[in-house]
Order: structure tokens, then C-alpha cells, then sequence
């Protein structure tokens, strides 16, 4: 069995859905090769072929058409209708048969089942009909109560060619906030993979919880064909699903605000409440069809509510110079507007309700997408500032023993091919009767200006607190003469070390041991052991000198 840790998994991943795309994509290639020779041939390529299918527009019954208690007609101008095609295009039908009607002709669609629709028109129920010139017979639209008073439907009448530019800049609007938010929540995925912090796996959650929503309030569940399979409990879902996310976005605002920084012990509250609120809205798809316009109007009402105590919030933050409550506004802005446009009845909320309400909730997704990176990025610098701590002596900032000794493991490896290198062990001379005479405080100075010296002698990552007064200094691609030179440079340079305001007329020297690998020394432990012996040697015969083995 192939095990993986967590740094591999990522890379794994990757390549396993190059692998399943290189997969699927080969029988086309293999079919476009076999295709090309006789497209080549005819000069261009045939897709497709003649199609027996009907007309998916259908009629209305008789049953369906009583069930369509609300009614629209729309008069011909004065002296009739002029003639030309006249498109109908019906917007913001959350549920139910849509009918529209001229003279004998009479067509129903569902926004939730695109093929009971006009192909022409993919976000609206719409048709085109062409009323002789000069008559007066009104163009009827006709749809079902919905359960909220303020839903109410938009109906747009105007030629064929610019509807249908607008029903389709509505589409990409429509489809694009979908796709934002399954692009978020991939690479929430893809956080949570490289930080294991569950919050990304919660964010993943809420994107997909507004891409469900807003494929059941747009209609897009039903395009190309219904794929959730919600059939005559659409308007059920509807209601859970946008209390749902009304809350989702309340409790997002409330942490971009700095709620629980301002009050700390709020984040336990919002969570309980977001709990609660999540269950009563799965529990509101038992309630009886007469409790749905209840139902309904509860995320507005928790919208109003919500938005107050998050306006609170954020201006207490900003009173308090706050910077993260910044990110707070930048989502708070475009909500505040939406629930101010749903107080008044605004009419460009009434006209273009669903895009308005998937952009905002799409806007507030990307502020919450950009925290999270921050919470990202300050995990990584967190987790650097960790390997840094572990890796570093904290009073001299050299590397410590155990990553000083991974690198000169590394250099005897490399030395196996190039066959040089060197080793200086330095050990400080007296350095107890320094800490005994002046003080640990000066023997620290001592220690971090003889890191200092040899530090500026060599590379920062060559030199290597051992631990103590110890001190261990690897020369790469130089030989014992050559480092014999060097290290007494650093020597030299040690006794010119001066501490005048802590400990007048101290001298700093020490003792250095040298050696050269030998290519048949079986490890490091060989190395180090000769050079501890050529500095014990130095000792020896009277300190402040190098000495090799």
C-alpha cells in the first residue's frame, strides 16, 4: 500500500485529476483524429443531426389554467397592434405555471423545468406572438399567487431581438454568481487542505448552500433539465434555503465587523443561534402549506434585525479604529442596500429582485474568501515564525545544533563528490569566570558579538550555536590550510571585541579546532569528533589559537 503524508496529499490530488481529465479527454481526441481527414475533405465540420423532437412549448389545461388566480393584460397602443413579432418575457416567478396568452394561442413554463419553456428564452418564461396589424385584443399573462405579497412577477413587452438580449444578460449574470461561488468553494477546499483549519471546510459548506439557493430561486435548477430534485416542494425549499442563507450572512457580517473581538463572548452566541436557526429552517419543510407564507417572510424579518445589531457592530468598531472592521463595510454597504430597497419596495429591487439579492450575496462571499486568505496568510506567517523559532537560537539568532548539524550533513554528502571541506570548532576562553566576574548579562553580549564576528566572516548559514560558549563554523570547498587561515582571521577578530559601558577591558578570545573530511569517515560523527579533539588541543597548549588535527 502507498501511504502519503499531508505535505504529498495536495500534489496526489493534483495529479490524480490530471490523470481522470487525461482520461476523459482522450476518446474525443481519439474521435476529433478519426473526424479530421473528411472534415478536412468537405472543408468544413457537421455537428449533429435532423431532429424528430416537437416544439417544446406546450399548452395550458383547463385544471391548470383555474389554479392561475392572478392576471395581467397587456393593451394594444391605440390603433392596434402594429403587426411585427411582440416578445412577452415574464421574470421573478419563483414557483408555478406561467401562462401567456393571444387570441387562440396559449402557452404555459415553469421557470423550474426549462424544457416547458421557449428555447429562445432561458432566464424569463417567454414568448413571441404576432398579432395582425390593428388589433385590439390584449396580450393576457397569467401566473399563481406567490407566497410572499412583495414577490411579485416582472413582465416586459418589446421586440423579439432586444428582450432577448436582456433575458440573456440576465442569464450570465445569473449563471456567473453561480459559478463564483463553486470557484470559492473549490478553493476553500484547496485551504483546507493546505491548513487543516475547519473553518475552510464550513466556508465550502455555505457556497454550496448559496449555489443551491440560487439555483432554486433563478430557475437554473431546471436548466437544461431539473437536476435537484425538489419537484412539488420547490417553494419549501425556496423559503429554507433563503432563511438559511440570510442567516449564513448575517453571521459573516457580524465576524468581518469585528463582533467577536468587540464582544468576545459573542462568537458562542452567534454560533448557537446560527445552529438554531439552520435546524428551524429544516424543520419549516414539515409545516403545512398554509404556514409557508410564515415561513417565507422570516429571513426577511431576520435580515431587518440582523442588520441593525451588524450596523451597531460596525460602527462601534469604527469608533474604536478597528482595522478589520473595514472588511465589515465592504460587505455591510450592498446588504444595508438590499434590506433598505425590501423596507420601501424600491422598484429597481422589484425588477431585478434575484440578480440583486445573488449579488450581494455574492459580493459578501468574495470579502468573507478575502478574510479568509488573510486567516490563511497569517497561519502560513505563524507557522514560519514557529520554524523559525525551532530552528534558531533564541539569543545569538544562528541556526541551533540540530538544523546546524542537518546542514553539515548535508555538505559531507556533497563532499562525497567534491571531496572538500572543512570544520572550525570555536569554544569562547573563560567564559565561566567572565559570567562569574561581570555577570550572566554580559556573558550573553559576549556570546551575541562573537555570533556576530563570525557570522560576518562566513555565510549566516555555515556558522552554528552548539549550545554554551560552543560554536561550530563549516567551511564548504576549503581545505585545512585554507581554513586554518580563516578561522585565525576570526580569531583576530575576536579579540577585538569591546564591551566599554558593560565590562571595560575585557578580552575575548578562544579557542578554535580545525578539520578536513576524509572520504572515509562513515559519517559526521567522525568530523566533529576530530575537530572537538584538535580545540580540546588548542586548550591545551594556552588558549586564544587554532589547532588542528
Amino acid at each position: 500500500m502507498i501511504r502519503t503524508d499531508s505535505s504529498t496529499r495536495p500534489l496526489a490530488c493534483a495529479l490524480l485529476a490530471v490523470l481522470m481529465l487525461l482520461a476523459g479527454l482522450w476518446p474525443l481526441a481519439a474521435k476529433a483524429q478519426g473526424w479530421s481527414a473528411a472534415s478536412f475533405e468537405r472543408g468544413y465540420v457537421l455537428e449533429g443531426q435532423a431532429s424528430a423532437h416537437p416544439s417544446p412549448q406546450r399548452g395550458c389545461d383547463a385544471a391548470l389554467i383555474q389554479q392561475l388566480d392572478r392576471q395581467a393584460r397587456l393593451q394594444a397602443p391605440p390603433g392596434g397592434w402594429p403587426g411585427t413579432p411582440q416578445a412577452v418575457l415574464v421574470f421573478n416567478v419563483f414557483s408555478g405555471e406561467v401562462m401567456i396568452s393571444h387570441g387562440e394561442r396559449v402557452t404555459c413554463g415553469l421557470m423550474s423545468d426549462a424544457r416547458t419553456r421557449d428555447s429562445r428564452f432561458r432566464s424569463s418564461v417567454g414568448q413571441v406572438v404576432v398579432p395582425t396589424a390593428g388589433n385590439q385584443e390584449p396580450i393576457v399573462v397569467a401566473w399563481q399567487s406567490p407566497i410572499r405579497p412583495e414577490w411579485i412577477p416582472t413582465i416586459m413587452l418589446g421586440g423579439p431581438s432586444p428582450l432577448q438580449q436582456h433575458d440573456t444578460a440576465r442569464l450570465l449574470v445569473r449563471t456567473s454568481c453561480m459559478a463564483v461561488g463553486l470557484a470559492l468553494a473549490l478553493s476553500a477546499l484547496l485551504g483546507w487542505m493546505a491548513s487543516r483549519d475547519r473553518m475552510f471546510v464550513l466556508y465550502t459548506a455555505s457556497c454550496m448552500l448559496f449555489f443551491i439557493w440560487q439555483a432554486l430561486i433563478t430557475g437554473l435548477s431546471g436548466y437544461p433539465y431539473p437536476w435537484l430534485p425538489v419537484s412539488s416542494w420547490l417553494v419549501q425549499w425556496q423559503a429554507v434555503t433563503s432563511l438559511m442563507v440570510a442567516a449564513l450572512m448575517l453571521a459573516g457580517l457580524w465576524l468581518l465587523c469585528a463582533g467577536s473581538q468587540l464582544l468576545p463572548g459573542s462568537k458562542v452566541v452567534v454560533q448557537r443561534l446560527l445552529q438554531a436557526i439552520l435546524l428551524l429552517a429544516f424543520c419549516g419543510l414539515l409545516l403545512p402549506q398554509s404556514a409557508l407564507p410564515i415561513l417565507a417572510i422570516a429571513p426577511q424579518v431576520l435580515m431587518v434585525v440582523g442588520a441593525v445589531l451588524v450596523l451597531g457592530v460596525a460602527l462601534l468598531a469604527q469608533l474604536r479604529g478597528l482595522r478589520d472592521g473595514l472588511l465589515g463595510w465592504l460587505g455591510l454597504v450592498p446588504f444595508m442596500a438590499l434590506v433598505i430597497g425590501e423596507l420601501v419596495g424600491a422598484h429597481w429591487l422589484v425588477v431585478y429582485r434575484i440578480e440583486i439579492m445573488q449579488l450581494v450575496a455574492t459580493w459578501l462571499l468574495l470579502i468573507t474568501a478575502f478574510a479568509f486568505n488573510r486567516r490563511l496568510g497569517l497561519l502560513r506567517e505563524q507557522r514560519d515564525q514557529m520554524r523559525r523559532l525551532a530552528d534558531t537560537d533564541g539569543l545569538t539568532g544562528l541556526p541551533n545544533r540540530r538544523v546546524g548539524l542537518q546542514r553539515l550533513n548535508q555538505l559531507i554528502t556533497q563532499a562525497g563528490t567534491t571531496g572538500v571541506l572543512s570544520i572550525g570548532f570555536v569554544d569562547v576562553d573563560h567564559f565561566k569566570a567572565i559570567n562569574d566576574t561581570y555577570g550572566h548579562d554580559v556573558g550573553d553580549k559576549v556570546l551575541v558579538e562573537v555570533a556576530r564576528v563570525m557570522a560576518e566572516s562566513v555565510r549566516a548559514d555555515d556558522v552554528v550555536r552548539m549550545g554554551g560558549e560552543e560554536f561550530l563554523v563549516m567551511l564548504p570547498g576549503v581545505d585545512l590550510a585554507g581554513a586554518r587561515a580563516r578561522m585565525q582571521a576570526i580569531g583576530e577578530q575576536l579579540a577585538q571585541i569591546q564591551l566599554r559601558s558593560s565590562a571595560p577591558g575585557l578580552l575575548v578570545t578562544a579557542s578554535i579546532g580545525i578539520a578536513q573530511y576524509h572520504p572515509g569517515d562513515m559519517d559526521m560523527a567522525a568530523l566533529l569528533r576530530r575537530a572537538d579533539q584538535a580545540m580540546y588541543g588548542a586548550k591545551q597548549q594556552g588558549r586564544n589559537q587554532v589547532f588542528e588535527a
